[in-house]
């Protein structure tokens, strides 16, 4: 016998991409994976933290952008209501949750504070072990 969660929603995990998610395991540069597979949140989060790391903050807030809306449609096609857990376990899940970090930095980055406070809630909302994992703990 299982037992419904009386808690609230159950954990929205996202579907696998593989052949996206092997080009990038293969070394195939971001942006061509991004191109080749638009709706990949990974690719997109990718070429986010590069941005980021080369010090282009407005760069990086497009291709997060990008990245995590392209998420929140997988989300919701996966049955998310716009709250509820998005577990970083799930390796699917982690595209969409790391794009979201890298929003948040990108926003911090360029004043948008309102917005850094926000993903960076969503973030932790999703998951706390994302925020450790993506260093917005």
């Amino acid at each position: 016998m299982t037992h419904a969660n009386l808690l609230g929603p159950e954990p929205t995990h996202l579907p696998e991409h593989t052949a996206a998610q092997a080009a990038l395991a293969a070394g195939t540069d971001p942006a061509t994976v991004a191109a080749e597979h638009p709706y990949f949140s990974e690719a997109w989060a990718s070429l986010a933290e590069k941005a980021l790391d080369a010090d282009d903050a407005v760069a990086a807030y497009a291709y997060a952008r990008t990245g995590y809306h392209r998420g929140l449609d997988q989300l919701r096609r996966a049955g998310w209501k716009g709250f509820g857990p998005v577990p970083w376990a799930h390796r699917p899940n982690q595209g969409f949750l790391r794009a979201l970090a890298a929003l948040a930095r990108a926003a911090g980055k360029i004043g948008e504070n309102e917005e850094y406070d926000r993903c960076r809630q969503f973030l932790t909302d999703s998951d706390p072990a994302a925020a450790e994992a993506t260093g917005l703990a």
